[in-house]
């Protein structure tokens, strides 16, 4: 694992308030749920989660009725331990550490392979998930959200009107996603308002989001107290922007 990566993985496991700070996570594990039932899975699928976190989306799915051999798994032991207590021990469960962009699952191949909001955190997202779409069974599914380009645009424009640039990673854009052929593409965006800069910092460390681009050094204060009052003016609001991408193997 990277220097980058296990920066992630410490601050994923020091997110002891995550499940209460995680809104627009757990809104979005419900909608990719929603959409991952609808599709034409075998009575026992085999499912592979990455990047589960503590269980939105697993709860989610294992409650609509998804069945089958799973595997679930994420980059953080934390995490991995407080998803299987929220869901409890089963036979047909299977929870195994793994970084899903350059680790190689067993078990498959699989007919559903899901993902909620990790694949941001991957340094070539689109090529992971070509990389995914091998480990399906003919006629699998590879359903995923992440975080498109505008994503904290506001706070990124705070930063530009200060003449500084902003800490918050790149995401792929849909171009880029669309290259690797999805059967569909979607993007929603998601608001999220905040009292003030402060809240919004805050919460993005308690659900261990706030690591920052690769080489990216951490504004003075001054600077950084300059950034949270332009974003206060221009209305403590941040945009998700979802990205769902979905790709099928033929069978």
């Amino acid at each position: 694992m990277n220097g980058r990566r296990a920066r992630i993985a410490r601050a994923f496991a020091g997110a002891r308030d995550y499940d209460r700070q995680a809104r627009i996570q757990r809104k979005v594990a419900q909608g990719l749920a929603t959409r991952a039932i609808a599709l034409d899975l075998p009575e026992n699928p085999r499912v592979m989660e990455i990047g589960c976190g503590t269980g939105f989306l697993t709860q989610a799915l294992v409650e609509a009725g998804v069945g089958g051999q799973w595997l679930v798994t994420d980059v953080a032991p934390e995490m991995i331990a407080r998803c299987r207590a929220r869901l409890g021990e089963a036979p047909s469960r299977r929870f195994a550490l793994l970084d899903g962009e350059r680790g190689t699952p067993d078990g498959g191949p699989f007919d559903l392979i899901c993902s909620s909001l990790a694949l941001q955190w991957f340094e070539d997202a689109p090529a992971a998930l070509a990389r995914m779409a091998a480990w399906l069974a003919p006629g699998g599914h590879c359903l995923v959200t992440t975080l498109g380009p505008n994503s904290f645009a506001e706070w990124r424009a705070a930063h530009t009107a200060e003449g500084l640039v902003s800490g918050t990673p790149s995401f792929p854009s849909m171009e880029a996603f669309a290259a690797i052929g999805p059967e569909d593409l979607r993007v929603e965006n998601l608001i999220e308002r905040h009292v003030d800069a402060r809240s919004f910092l805050r919460a993005l460390k308690a659900i261990g989001a706030g690591t920052a681009r690769a080489g990216h050094r951490p504004l003075p204060p001054g600077a950084l107290r300059r950034v949270m009052a332009r974003f206060d003016r221009n209305g403590r609001e941040v945009t998700y922007e979802i990205v769902t991408c979905h790709l099928r193997r033929a069978r």
